[in-house]
Formats: C-alpha cells, sequence, structure tokens
C-alpha cells in the first residue's frame, strides 16, 4: 500500500531539504545532481549524471522502504551488481530523518564512496 498523500508530503519535505543539503554547486548540476524519488512504500537516492555523449542516466544509490508492521524504514544501497543490499552498520532506522543520517554519515563508504 502507498503512502497516503499527507504522508508523501511529509517525506518529501525531509528528504528534499536533505538532497539540497548535499547537492553539488549550481555550475556543476547540469552534469551531475542528486534527486529522489518515492516509489510504493520506498525512498530512492538518485545520482543524475550526462555522459560524454550527452545521455543523462539516473541511478539510485540509496533506498529506505517502509515497514509497516514492523513501524520501521528498511535501509539498502547498491552495490555494482545493480542488487539491492541491506545496510549493515544501520539495517533499519525509525524515522526518515534517521535514513537521511546514516546517508549523511556513510560510516562503510557505501553511498559516497
Amino acid at each position: 500500500m502507498a503512502f497516503s498523500e499527507f504522508e508523501v508530503r511529509r517525506i518529501s519535505k525531509v528528504v528534499a531539504g536533505f538532497v539540497e543539503k548535499r547537492r553539488p554547486p549550481a555550475h556543476v548540476r547540469d552534469q551531475l545532481d542528486l534527486m529522489f524519488s518515492i516509489e510504493g512504500q520506498s525512498v530512492f537516492l538518485l545520482e543524475k549524471r550526462r555522459l560524454m555523449d550527452g545521455e543523462v542516466i539516473e541511478r539510485p544509490f540509496a533506498k529506505a522502504t517502509w515497514v509497516k508492521t514492523q513501524q520501521l524504514w528498511k535501509l539498502y544501497w547498491q552495490r555494482a551488481d545493480l542488487k539491492w543490499h541491506s545496510y549493515e552498520p544501520a539495517a533499519a532506522v525509525s524515522t526518515i530523518e534517521a535514513f537521511c543520517d546514516v546517508v549523511d554519515k556513510d560510516l562503510y563508504g557505501c553511498f559516497w564512496g
């Protein structure tokens, strides 16, 4: 079941603030930028990059999925195999703010390298 309209607005506000804080400088954003999307019960953080041939690709690198029965967010990162793997330093958190904090700190270098 997807989020309610109220939940989408609240999650969007929190994640948009985080993304804005981490975005590259304005003069670089046509080549590299950060964005997010909400799909079903998941929030994705994406890297938007312009390739040398001009093609623009969007690659997700972090995912938080709400598990309503457990009242928590499960955190994932995407490895080079393009599969989602649990983020072991903090496999689950209780709030979307905590998800943003975990991605920001990135203790194992999975999100920011």
